[in-house]
C-alpha cells in the first residue's frame, strides 16, 4: 500500500469547517494508539487542523505476536523484525495558523529524512484537501505501509518514532500557549 507522496500545497477549502466537525464526531479516542492518544486530542482543540488516522507504529518480532503489540523491541538480538509504520495522518486550515503548523511539520521531517517524512496521500487528500502524513519509516520504505528491520535497525526506528512523537507533543504544547 503506498503511504507517501510528495506534499502537495495548501489550497483553499471552503468545506474545511464542515470536514472537521464530520470527522471528531465520529472519531472514538478508544481506537487510539495509547501512547499518541493524548496528542491527538491535542491535536484536534486547535481549530486550524484535524487528525484524520494516526498510528504509534508496531513492531512485530514473535510469532503469534499482536499486530497492534506496543511492546518495545527487545534489547537482545531477536532477528527480523516486522513494522508496521508509525504516521500521524492530519488536516490542516488554509489560514496562518495551518501555514505555520505545515512549515512546522515539514522542518521537524527535514532534520532527519532518513527516517521521518512528511507529505501527502492522494486517497486522504481526495476526501480532504489539504491532508498531509508525517511517517517515521526508513527512506527506502517511504512508500510502503510496514517493512521488515533487522534488529539494530528496529531499535533505531523505534528510538526516531519515539523522539518524533515528543517532538510533535511540545510542537502542539508551542502551538496551543499563547
Amino acid at each position: 500500500m503506498e503511504t507517501f507522496t510528495e506534499p502537495r500545497p495548501l489550497v483553499e477549502s471552503p468545506r474545511y469547517s464542515r470536514e472537521r466537525e464530520d470527522v471528531l464526531e465520529q472519531l472514538d479516542p478508544r481506537t487510539l494508539d495509547a501512547p499518541i492518544a493524548e496528542l491527538v486530542a491535542r491535536l484536534n482543540v486547535l481549530p486550524f487542523c484535524f487528525t484524520l488516522q494516526s498510528c504509534y507504529g508496531h513492531f512485530i518480532w514473535r510469532p503469534g505476536q499482536d499486530d497492534r503489540s506496543l511492546e518495545p523491541v527487545p534489547d537482545e538480538d531477536c532477528g527480523q523484525v516486522r513494522y508496521r509504520i508509525a504516521y500521524l495522518a492530519l488536516c490542516l486550515e488554509n489560514s496562518t495558523a495551518g501555514r505555520a503548523l505545515h512549515r512546522s511539520l515539514r522542518n521537524t521531517a527535514a532534520t532527519d529524512p532518513e527516517y521521518v517524512q512528511f507529505g501527502s496521500a492522494d486517497w486522504f487528500w481526495e476526501r480532504h484537501a489539504n491532508s498531509y502524513a508525517l511517517q517515521v519509516e526508513p527512506a527506502r520504505y517511504q512508500h510502503r505501509d510496514e517493512a521488515l528491520l533487522d534488529h539494530e535497525e528496529a531499535l533505531r526506528v523505534e528510538e526516531r518514532r519515539n523522539r518524533l512523537f515528543e517532538e510533535l507533543a511540545n510542537l502542539v504544547r508551542a502551538t496551543a500557549t499563547p
